[in-house]
Protein backbone atom coordinates (compact mmCIF):
# COMPACT_ATOMS: atom_id res chain seq x y z
CA UNK A 1 0.00 0.00 0.00
CA UNK A 2 1.45 3.62 -0.77
CA UNK A 3 0.18 5.78 1.98
CA UNK A 4 1.68 9.09 1.38
CA UNK A 5 2.97 11.21 4.18
CA UNK A 6 3.45 14.99 3.92
CA UNK A 7 5.45 17.21 6.20
CA UNK A 8 4.56 21.36 6.82
CA UNK A 9 7.89 22.40 6.84
CA UNK A 10 8.88 20.93 3.83
CA UNK A 11 8.84 24.05 1.11
CA UNK A 12 6.44 23.27 -1.42
CA UNK A 13 4.16 21.86 1.66
CA UNK A 14 0.98 23.90 0.93
CA UNK A 15 1.48 23.32 -2.98
CA UNK A 16 1.34 19.54 -2.28
CA UNK A 17 -2.10 20.33 -0.15
CA UNK A 18 -3.82 22.06 -2.63
CA UNK A 19 -3.16 19.65 -5.11
CA UNK A 20 -4.23 17.28 -2.95
CA UNK A 21 -8.09 19.22 -2.09
CA UNK A 22 -8.50 20.27 -5.54
CA UNK A 23 -8.35 16.67 -6.80
CA UNK A 24 -11.48 15.11 -8.11
CA UNK A 25 -13.14 18.56 -7.80
CA UNK A 26 -13.96 19.10 -12.34
CA UNK A 27 -17.22 18.47 -13.16
CA UNK A 28 -17.72 15.99 -16.35
CA UNK A 29 -19.57 17.70 -19.16
CA UNK A 30 -20.32 14.93 -20.28
CA UNK A 31 -21.96 13.91 -17.43
CA UNK A 32 -23.68 16.98 -17.13
CA UNK A 33 -24.97 16.52 -20.71
CA UNK A 34 -26.44 12.99 -19.94
CA UNK A 35 -28.02 14.01 -16.78
CA UNK A 36 -29.88 17.20 -18.65
CA UNK A 37 -31.04 14.77 -21.36
CA UNK A 38 -32.76 12.33 -18.95
CA UNK A 39 -33.89 15.67 -16.29
CA UNK A 40 -35.86 17.20 -19.71
CA UNK A 41 -36.85 14.12 -20.72
CA UNK A 42 -38.89 13.27 -17.39
CA UNK A 43 -39.62 16.70 -17.11
CA UNK A 44 -41.75 16.48 -21.04
CA UNK A 45 -43.02 12.59 -20.91
CA UNK A 46 -43.76 12.15 -16.99
CA UNK A 47 -44.21 8.81 -16.04
CA UNK A 48 -43.33 7.15 -19.35
CA UNK A 49 -39.95 8.51 -19.19
CA UNK A 50 -39.47 7.45 -15.80
CA UNK A 51 -40.56 4.00 -16.23
CA UNK A 52 -38.31 3.40 -19.25
CA UNK A 53 -34.93 4.60 -17.64
CA UNK A 54 -36.33 2.63 -14.91
CA UNK A 55 -36.48 -0.49 -16.74
CA UNK A 56 -32.54 0.62 -18.14
CA UNK A 57 -30.92 1.58 -15.79
CA UNK A 58 -32.63 -0.63 -12.59
CA UNK A 59 -33.77 -3.74 -14.85
CA UNK A 60 -37.16 -3.16 -13.68
CA UNK A 61 -40.14 -3.78 -15.73
CA UNK A 62 -43.45 -1.54 -13.70
CA UNK A 63 -46.20 0.02 -14.19
CA UNK A 64 -46.75 3.73 -12.53
CA UNK A 65 -49.16 1.91 -9.77
CA UNK A 66 -46.65 -0.15 -8.70
CA UNK A 67 -44.01 2.70 -7.93
CA UNK A 68 -45.08 3.99 -4.23
CA UNK A 69 -45.19 1.31 -1.41
CA UNK A 70 -48.07 1.02 0.47
CA UNK A 71 -47.62 2.57 4.55
CA UNK A 72 -48.99 -1.63 5.55
CA UNK A 73 -45.60 -2.45 3.36
CA UNK A 74 -43.68 -0.05 5.84
CA UNK A 75 -45.24 -1.56 8.70
CA UNK A 76 -44.65 -5.25 7.89
CA UNK A 77 -40.69 -4.21 7.15
CA UNK A 78 -40.85 -3.03 10.83
CA UNK A 79 -42.63 -6.03 12.14
CA UNK A 80 -40.01 -8.31 9.76
CA UNK A 81 -36.34 -7.14 11.45
CA UNK A 82 -34.91 -8.34 14.57
CA UNK A 83 -35.78 -6.72 17.73
CA UNK A 84 -32.27 -5.72 18.33
CA UNK A 85 -32.41 -3.57 14.94
CA UNK A 86 -35.83 -2.06 16.08
CA UNK A 87 -34.64 -1.18 19.32
CA UNK A 88 -30.88 0.08 17.94
CA UNK A 89 -33.36 2.17 15.08
CA UNK A 90 -35.89 3.72 17.43
CA UNK A 91 -32.89 4.79 19.53
CA UNK A 92 -31.15 6.40 17.10
CA UNK A 93 -34.48 8.14 15.80
CA UNK A 94 -35.30 9.50 18.75
CA UNK A 95 -31.44 10.82 19.80
CA UNK A 96 -31.39 12.37 16.12
CA UNK A 97 -34.64 13.91 17.24
CA UNK A 98 -33.84 15.09 20.62
CA UNK A 99 -30.99 17.24 19.77
CA UNK A 100 -32.68 18.53 15.94
CA UNK A 101 -35.88 20.12 18.14
CA UNK A 102 -32.78 22.45 19.44
CA UNK A 103 -32.53 24.00 15.80
CA UNK A 104 -36.68 24.67 15.48
CA UNK A 105 -36.57 28.16 14.58
CA UNK A 106 -39.25 30.95 16.18
CA UNK A 107 -40.76 33.49 14.67
CA UNK A 108 -40.75 36.76 16.17
CA UNK A 109 -41.22 40.54 16.06
CA UNK A 110 -40.13 43.87 17.61
CA UNK A 111 -41.05 47.54 18.07
CA UNK A 112 -38.64 50.24 17.02
CA UNK A 113 -37.99 53.86 18.53
CA UNK A 114 -40.54 54.89 15.92
CA UNK A 115 -42.96 52.68 16.77
CA UNK A 116 -43.10 50.32 13.84
CA UNK A 117 -43.28 46.76 13.87
CA UNK A 118 -41.23 44.63 12.87
CA UNK A 119 -40.31 40.82 12.74
CA UNK A 120 -39.73 37.40 11.35
CA UNK A 121 -42.65 34.70 10.82
CA UNK A 122 -40.60 31.30 10.32
CA UNK A 123 -42.70 28.56 8.44
CA UNK A 124 -41.75 25.03 7.26
CA UNK A 125 -41.48 23.83 3.71
CA UNK A 126 -44.84 22.38 2.15
CA UNK A 127 -43.20 18.95 0.80
CA UNK A 128 -39.59 17.41 0.57
CA UNK A 129 -37.99 15.21 -1.08
CA UNK A 130 -35.41 12.49 0.23
CA UNK A 131 -33.75 10.47 -2.10
CA UNK A 132 -31.72 7.34 -0.09
CA UNK A 133 -29.65 4.94 -1.83
CA UNK A 134 -31.20 1.41 -2.57
CA UNK A 135 -30.85 -1.98 -3.39
CA UNK A 136 -28.82 -4.18 -1.66
CA UNK A 137 -27.05 -1.60 -0.18
CA UNK A 138 -28.56 -0.58 2.86
CA UNK A 139 -28.44 2.86 4.48
CA UNK A 140 -30.83 3.63 7.50
CA UNK A 141 -29.50 5.62 9.27
CA UNK A 142 -29.59 8.55 5.50
CA UNK A 143 -33.57 8.03 6.44
CA UNK A 144 -33.06 8.88 9.81
CA UNK A 145 -30.82 11.73 9.31
CA UNK A 146 -33.06 13.52 6.39
CA UNK A 147 -36.73 12.88 7.27
CA UNK A 148 -36.34 13.58 11.11
CA UNK A 149 -35.35 17.07 10.97
CA UNK A 150 -37.93 18.18 8.13
CA UNK A 151 -40.44 16.37 10.46
CA UNK A 152 -39.37 18.53 13.51
CA UNK A 153 -39.54 21.43 11.19
CA UNK A 154 -43.42 20.73 10.43
CA UNK A 155 -42.97 20.08 6.83
CA UNK A 156 -46.30 18.73 6.15
CA UNK A 157 -45.30 16.27 3.83
CA UNK A 158 -41.87 13.85 3.14
CA UNK A 159 -41.33 12.15 0.34
CA UNK A 160 -39.00 9.38 -0.38
CA UNK A 161 -37.21 8.03 -3.23
CA UNK A 162 -35.45 4.56 -2.94
CA UNK A 163 -34.27 2.53 -6.26
CA UNK A 164 -35.10 -1.16 -6.31
CA UNK A 165 -32.90 -2.49 -8.98
CA UNK A 166 -34.26 -6.03 -9.72
CA UNK A 167 -37.36 -5.18 -7.67
CA UNK A 168 -35.40 -5.73 -4.65
CA UNK A 169 -36.17 -3.50 -1.77
CA UNK A 170 -33.52 -3.07 1.47
CA UNK A 171 -36.11 -4.20 4.42
CA UNK A 172 -33.92 -1.86 7.05
CA UNK A 173 -34.53 0.86 4.50
CA UNK A 174 -37.98 0.53 4.64
CA UNK A 175 -38.32 0.07 8.31
CA UNK A 176 -36.78 3.31 9.00
CA UNK A 177 -38.96 4.94 7.04
CA UNK A 178 -41.52 3.77 8.80
CA UNK A 179 -39.95 4.78 12.21
CA UNK A 180 -39.21 8.35 10.79
CA UNK A 181 -42.42 8.97 9.66
CA UNK A 182 -41.98 9.48 6.03
CA UNK A 183 -45.51 9.95 4.15
CA UNK A 184 -45.10 8.27 0.96
CA UNK A 185 -42.38 6.18 -0.51
CA UNK A 186 -41.75 5.59 -4.46
CA UNK A 187 -39.09 2.63 -5.74
CA UNK A 188 -37.02 4.92 -7.85
CA UNK A 189 -33.47 5.82 -8.61
CA UNK A 190 -31.27 7.87 -10.21
CA UNK A 191 -31.06 10.92 -12.16
CA UNK A 192 -34.66 9.76 -13.37
CA UNK A 193 -35.83 10.05 -9.69
CA UNK A 194 -34.61 13.86 -8.49
CA UNK A 195 -36.29 14.84 -12.05
CA UNK A 196 -39.22 13.38 -10.65
CA UNK A 197 -39.70 15.02 -7.70
CA UNK A 198 -38.18 18.30 -8.64
CA UNK A 199 -41.12 18.71 -11.37
CA UNK A 200 -43.37 15.81 -11.16
CA UNK A 201 -45.35 13.55 -13.16
CA UNK A 202 -48.45 11.77 -13.30
CA UNK A 203 -47.66 9.82 -9.86
CA UNK A 204 -44.98 11.38 -8.43
CA UNK A 205 -45.81 14.84 -6.73
CA UNK A 206 -43.60 17.44 -6.94
CA UNK A 207 -41.60 18.92 -4.43
CA UNK A 208 -40.17 21.89 -2.70
CA UNK A 209 -36.60 20.49 -1.79
CA UNK A 210 -34.20 17.62 -2.32
CA UNK A 211 -32.22 16.17 0.11
CA UNK A 212 -30.10 12.90 0.65
CA UNK A 213 -27.35 11.68 -1.08
CA UNK A 214 -26.33 9.60 -4.56
CA UNK A 215 -24.12 8.25 -6.80
CA UNK A 216 -22.88 10.88 -9.29
CA UNK A 217 -25.33 10.55 -11.51
CA UNK A 218 -27.97 12.00 -8.70
CA UNK A 219 -25.35 14.68 -7.73
CA UNK A 220 -25.28 15.96 -10.99
CA UNK A 221 -28.93 15.87 -11.20
CA UNK A 222 -29.55 17.56 -7.77
CA UNK A 223 -26.89 20.56 -9.20
CA UNK A 224 -29.23 20.76 -12.49
CA UNK A 225 -32.63 21.15 -10.60
CA UNK A 226 -31.27 23.73 -8.04
CA UNK A 227 -33.03 26.71 -8.29
CA UNK A 228 -36.15 24.74 -9.67
CA UNK A 229 -36.32 23.62 -6.08
CA UNK A 230 -33.55 24.03 -3.09
CA UNK A 231 -32.01 21.19 -2.50
CA UNK A 232 -29.36 20.40 0.63
CA UNK A 233 -25.75 20.00 -0.80
CA UNK A 234 -24.04 18.91 -4.06
CA UNK A 235 -22.02 15.83 -1.78
CA UNK A 236 -18.59 15.01 -2.70
CA UNK A 237 -16.67 11.93 -1.41
CA UNK A 238 -16.92 11.21 2.25
CA UNK A 239 -13.55 12.78 4.57
CA UNK A 240 -12.37 12.53 8.14
CA UNK A 241 -9.39 14.64 9.07
CA UNK A 242 -7.57 13.24 12.50
CA UNK A 243 -5.78 15.26 14.60
CA UNK A 244 -3.31 13.42 17.15
CA UNK A 245 -0.80 14.77 19.35
CA UNK A 246 0.02 11.27 21.00
CA UNK A 247 -1.72 11.31 23.23
CA UNK A 248 -4.01 8.69 22.06
CA UNK A 249 -3.98 4.77 21.04
CA UNK A 250 -2.78 3.90 17.62
CA UNK A 251 -4.99 1.34 16.72
CA UNK A 252 -8.24 3.82 17.12
CA UNK A 253 -6.57 6.29 15.07
CA UNK A 254 -6.08 3.79 12.15
CA UNK A 255 -9.50 2.11 12.76
CA UNK A 256 -11.14 5.54 12.62
CA UNK A 257 -8.87 6.33 9.28
CA UNK A 258 -10.48 2.68 8.01
CA UNK A 259 -14.27 4.11 9.34
CA UNK A 260 -14.10 6.51 6.33
CA UNK A 261 -11.94 4.52 3.94
CA UNK A 262 -14.36 1.90 3.90
CA UNK A 263 -17.37 3.74 2.08
CA UNK A 264 -15.49 3.43 -1.24
CA UNK A 265 -12.15 4.23 -3.07
CA UNK A 266 -12.66 7.56 -3.24
CA UNK A 267 -13.34 8.69 0.44
CA UNK A 268 -10.64 10.16 2.14
CA UNK A 269 -8.66 10.10 5.61
CA UNK A 270 -6.11 12.16 6.79
CA UNK A 271 -3.68 12.68 9.46
CA UNK A 272 -2.56 15.70 11.27
CA UNK A 273 0.30 14.34 13.69
CA UNK A 274 2.44 16.85 15.91
CA UNK A 275 5.38 14.47 15.21
CA UNK A 276 7.06 11.87 12.84
CA UNK A 277 6.79 9.43 15.90
CA UNK A 278 2.90 9.49 15.91
CA UNK A 279 2.43 8.94 12.01
CA UNK A 280 5.10 6.29 12.57
CA UNK A 281 2.97 4.41 14.95
CA UNK A 282 -0.50 4.89 12.78
CA UNK A 283 1.37 3.81 10.23
CA UNK A 284 1.87 0.23 12.18
CA UNK A 285 -0.92 -0.10 13.30
CA UNK A 286 -2.94 0.50 9.46
CA UNK A 287 -0.49 -1.96 8.18
CA UNK A 288 -1.19 -4.08 10.76
CA UNK A 289 -4.94 -4.33 11.04
CA UNK A 290 -5.66 -3.64 7.47
CA UNK A 291 -5.53 -7.42 6.26
CA UNK A 292 -8.23 -8.68 8.79
CA UNK A 293 -10.81 -5.60 7.97
CA UNK A 294 -13.66 -6.77 5.60
CA UNK A 295 -13.71 -4.37 3.28
CA UNK A 296 -9.71 -4.25 3.25
CA UNK A 297 -9.57 -3.92 -0.81
CA UNK A 298 -11.75 -1.03 -0.52
CA UNK A 299 -9.55 0.51 2.16
CA UNK A 300 -6.44 -0.30 0.88
CA UNK A 301 -8.06 1.98 -2.43
CA UNK A 302 -8.96 4.94 -0.55
CA UNK A 303 -6.01 5.06 1.43
CA UNK A 304 -3.70 4.58 -1.84
CA UNK A 305 -6.03 7.07 -3.26
CA UNK A 306 -6.45 9.74 -0.81
CA UNK A 307 -4.89 8.84 2.39
CA UNK A 308 -2.63 11.10 3.99
CA UNK A 309 -0.35 11.23 6.75
CA UNK A 310 0.19 14.78 7.51
CA UNK A 311 3.63 15.80 10.11
CA UNK A 312 3.01 19.36 11.73
CA UNK A 313 5.22 21.31 14.31
CA UNK A 314 2.74 21.77 16.48
CA UNK A 315 -1.07 21.95 17.36
CA UNK A 316 -1.62 25.84 16.36
CA UNK A 317 0.23 24.79 13.13
CA UNK A 318 -2.13 21.81 12.76
CA UNK A 319 -5.30 23.87 13.19
CA UNK A 320 -4.35 26.04 10.78
CA UNK A 321 -3.99 23.12 8.43
CA UNK A 322 -7.47 21.65 9.31
CA UNK A 323 -8.78 25.22 8.65
CA UNK A 324 -6.80 25.25 4.90
CA UNK A 325 -8.66 21.38 4.40
CA UNK A 326 -11.99 22.58 6.14
CA UNK A 327 -12.82 18.77 6.83
CA UNK A 328 -16.30 16.71 6.35
CA UNK A 329 -15.63 15.45 10.09
CA UNK A 330 -13.01 16.18 12.54
CA UNK A 331 -11.96 14.56 15.26
CA UNK A 332 -9.55 16.33 17.88
CA UNK A 333 -7.80 13.13 18.88
CA UNK A 334 -5.76 15.72 21.68
CA UNK A 335 -5.39 15.34 25.32
CA UNK A 336 -6.96 18.82 25.49
CA UNK A 337 -9.79 19.16 22.91
CA UNK A 338 -11.61 22.26 24.36
CA UNK A 339 -8.31 24.10 24.41
CA UNK A 340 -7.76 23.70 20.36
CA UNK A 341 -11.85 24.14 19.74
CA UNK A 342 -11.46 27.66 19.47
CA UNK A 343 -8.52 27.53 16.90
CA UNK A 344 -11.14 25.57 14.76
CA UNK A 345 -12.96 27.70 11.96
CA UNK A 346 -13.96 25.43 9.17
CA UNK A 347 -15.59 21.91 9.97
CA UNK A 348 -18.87 20.01 9.11
CA UNK A 349 -18.19 18.16 12.89
CA UNK A 350 -16.24 18.07 15.15
CA UNK A 351 -15.72 15.06 17.84
CA UNK A 352 -14.05 16.10 20.88
CA UNK A 353 -11.30 13.76 22.54
CA UNK A 354 -10.53 10.20 22.18
CA UNK A 355 -13.63 8.61 23.06
CA UNK A 356 -15.98 10.61 20.46
CA UNK A 357 -15.51 8.45 17.89
CA UNK A 358 -16.61 9.67 14.35
CA UNK A 359 -18.49 6.20 13.53
CA UNK A 360 -20.98 7.30 16.65
CA UNK A 361 -21.76 10.56 14.55
CA UNK A 362 -22.27 8.79 11.39
CA UNK A 363 -25.37 6.86 13.33
CA UNK A 364 -26.66 7.31 16.55
CA UNK A 365 -25.12 11.02 18.51
CA UNK A 366 -27.99 12.95 17.85
CA UNK A 367 -26.10 15.79 14.93
CA UNK A 368 -27.09 15.13 11.50
CA UNK A 369 -24.63 13.07 9.53
CA UNK A 370 -25.09 14.85 6.43
CA UNK A 371 -22.08 17.30 6.24
CA UNK A 372 -20.67 19.52 3.96
CA UNK A 373 -17.35 17.74 1.74
CA UNK A 374 -15.00 19.50 -0.62
CA UNK A 375 -13.98 21.65 1.63
CA UNK A 376 -17.22 23.78 1.56
CA UNK A 377 -17.36 23.42 5.31
CA UNK A 378 -15.87 26.92 4.92
CA UNK A 379 -19.21 28.10 4.02
CA UNK A 380 -21.96 26.11 4.83
CA UNK A 381 -23.42 23.55 7.66
CA UNK A 382 -24.45 20.02 8.57
CA UNK A 383 -28.08 19.46 7.56
CA UNK A 384 -30.76 20.70 10.10
CA UNK A 385 -33.97 21.63 10.91
CA UNK A 386 -33.11 25.33 9.86
CA UNK A 387 -33.00 23.79 6.04
CA UNK A 388 -36.64 22.82 6.24
CA UNK A 389 -38.09 26.19 7.66
CA UNK A 390 -38.08 29.58 5.60
CA UNK A 391 -38.53 33.41 7.23
CA UNK A 392 -40.29 35.93 5.85
CA UNK A 393 -39.84 39.45 6.71
CA UNK A 394 -42.79 41.48 8.73
CA UNK A 395 -43.13 44.75 8.47
CA UNK A 396 -46.20 47.24 10.11
CA UNK A 397 -46.30 50.81 10.01
CA UNK A 398 -48.97 53.18 10.87
CA UNK A 399 -49.48 56.59 10.30
CA UNK A 400 -47.73 57.90 13.77
CA UNK A 401 -44.80 55.70 12.61
CA UNK A 402 -43.82 55.93 9.30
CA UNK A 403 -42.93 59.63 9.15
CA UNK A 404 -38.87 58.85 9.76
CA UNK A 405 -38.73 55.53 7.72
CA UNK A 406 -40.87 57.07 5.13
CA UNK A 407 -38.94 60.67 4.69
CA UNK A 408 -35.14 58.02 5.05
CA UNK A 409 -36.64 55.77 1.92
CA UNK A 410 -37.98 58.69 -0.59
CA UNK A 411 -34.38 60.16 -0.22
CA UNK A 412 -32.43 57.35 -1.06
CA UNK A 413 -35.15 56.18 -3.23
CA UNK A 414 -34.89 59.61 -5.43
CA UNK A 415 -30.80 58.90 -5.29
CA UNK A 416 -30.95 55.91 -7.23
CA UNK A 417 -33.34 57.86 -9.71
CA UNK A 418 -35.94 55.62 -8.80
CA UNK A 419 -38.95 58.37 -8.29
CA UNK A 420 -42.23 56.09 -8.05
CA UNK A 421 -40.19 54.30 -4.96
CA UNK A 422 -40.08 57.87 -3.69
CA UNK A 423 -43.77 58.98 -4.37
CA UNK A 424 -44.79 55.85 -2.80
CA UNK A 425 -43.22 56.95 0.55
CA UNK A 426 -44.00 60.51 -0.28
CA UNK A 427 -47.79 59.84 -0.54
CA UNK A 428 -47.70 58.19 2.70
CA UNK A 429 -45.70 60.66 4.41
CA UNK A 430 -47.72 63.34 2.83
CA UNK A 431 -51.15 61.41 4.22
CA UNK A 432 -49.46 60.92 7.78
CA UNK A 433 -49.04 64.99 8.12
CA UNK A 434 -52.64 65.73 7.65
Amino acid sequence: MTLRTLNSSAPDFRQQLDTLLSANEQLSTELTATVGTILEDVRTRGDAAVLEYTRRFDGRDARASELELSPNQLEEAVKSISDDLRAALEDAAARIRRYHEHQVQESWSFEDPDGISLGQKVTPLDRVGVYVPGGKAAYPSTVLMNVIPAKVAGVQETVMVVPAPGGELNTTVLAAAHIAGVDRVFTLGGAQAVAALAFGTETVPAVDKIVGPGNKYVAAAKRLVFGIVGIDMVAGPSEVVVVSDGSGEPDWTAMDLFAQAEHDQDARSLLVATSDDIVDAVRASIERLLPDMERADIIRAALDNNGVLITVKDLDEAAEVVNLIAPEHLELAVSDPDALLPAIRHAGAIFLGHWAAEAMGDYCAGPNHVLPTARTARFSSALGVYDFQKCSSLIRAGSGSIAAVARTASILARSEGLTAHARSAEYRLNKAKK
